[in-house]
């Protein structure tokens, strides 16, 4: 018995392509599930069923990390806001205060601005320490002075008992964008390399760990940082720098997926090539999760020319956020929309985006 001819192998995964790419995100709940919060299929369907729908914006439309502006004198912009709901609220290598604006101003950096300012709203759960609530806001304070931004307006407000969840927190921010700096899908092209600051799902894990829901231990730090300054030193490296994300929600997986869908091509990763912690790596194995999938909130994933990734790599490398820096792709013209991954045993595989919720609130 033998198996299909490598021309019927290959239209079996030319069919299988085809049918994959047909499968667009569909809103089909009636309520609100965790899964909407993932930042896999259903939020996609979520955010397009409802506030796409809604509000109808060029610059929302385009679903970056914040909304590009333009002022009356010609001056660019970047706005970006998030909320934070993270449990438990403080977590090895970080707290819900930090994540607040690390979260902000790497959303401002992925848009190639400079952050300059954010706000942040409190809402505050009646009985809620004041002395957790001061230590959060040190966090906060701690962060913002280490990433070179200033808290400058926000709000406070105060529900009843098990109204929330002690407390949420919500930042905006606002950057500078230098002129000449273009950083968007479009710009991506065949042929462009894939590059990764770091090692994957660190933050994620090290959540879901210090929830204490799980019968394991290992030594995971959340990885929750700032990038605003190895954007800079990546961005003063390769120049022609076409397109950054930083993989939290959803993981590099999913940011890849909305990469090939925006940018129309194919996101081809090698999954050797992959760097993920062996803590993170086996906790992952123990529980079933893939690391593509699991967040990180001090990462980013970078695609550039293939003549300036090796500039690339050794920027990032040269900084401490970025010290296991690694190519893990490349980016090709077919099939279109479709991430795949090169596996360590010389197969390949499509990476679809992040189905259902398979880990805790993790921001």
């Amino acid at each position: 018995m033998t198996g299909p001819s490598p021309d019927g192998r290959q239209e079996l995964v030319l069919e299988r392509v085809e049918r994959f790419r047909r499968r667009r995100p569909r809103l089909t709940d009636d309520v609100v599930t965790l899964a909407h919060g993932a930042g896999g299929k259903a939020s996609a369907a979520l955010v397009d069923a409802v506030f796409l729908e809604a509000f109808r914006d060029d610059a929302l439309a385009a679903l970056g990390d914040g909304a590009l502006l333009s002022l009356p004198g010609g001056e660019r912009i970047a706005l970006s806001t998030d909320s934070y709901v993270v449990r438990p609220r403080r977590f090895p290598g970080g707290s819900i205060g930090s994540l607040a604006v690390h979260g902000t101003v790497n959303d401002l950096a992925m848009c190639g601005a400079r952050p300059a300012w954010l706000s942040a709203a409190f809402v505050l759960e009646e009985g809620l320490p004041v002395a957790e609530l001061e230590a959060v806001v040190a966090d906060m304070a701690q962060a913002a002075d280490a990433a070179g931004v200033a808290v400058v307006t926000g709000d406070t407000k105060v529900v009843d008992t098990g109204a929330a969840d002690g407390l949420y927190i919500t930042t905006a921010g606002v950057g500078v964008v230098p002129p000449g700096r273009e950083l968007s899908p479009q710009q991506v092209r065949p042929g462009d390399a894939v590059l990764v600051s770091g090692t994957l799902g660190d933050h994620g894990v090290a959540v879901m760990l210090a929830r204490g829901d799980l019968d394991l231990e290992a030594d995971v730090r959340s990885d929750t940082a700032a990038l605003n300054g190895l954007v800079e030193l990546l961005l003063a490296a390769a120049p022609r720098t076409r397109w950054l994300r930083d993989p939290t929600r959803g993981g590099v997986g999913t940011v890849c997926n909305e990469l090939a869908a925006a940018a129309g091509v194919a996101v081809v990763l090698q999954e050797a090539a992959l760097p993920v912690d062996r803590a993170v790596s086996g906790a992952c194995d123990l529980l079933g999760i893939d690391p593509l999938y699991v967040a990180n909130e001090g990462k980013l994933v970078a695609v550039v020319p293939a003549g300036e990734a090796d500039a690339a790599l050794a920027a990032l490398r040269s900084h401490p956020l970025g010290s296991r820096a690694a190519v893990i792709g490349r980016v090709a013209a077919e099939p279109e929309r479709i991430v795949l991954l090169e596996t360590a045993f010389g197969g390949t595989r499509i990476v679809d985006m992040l189905v259902g919720d398979p880990l805790p609130r993790i921001c």
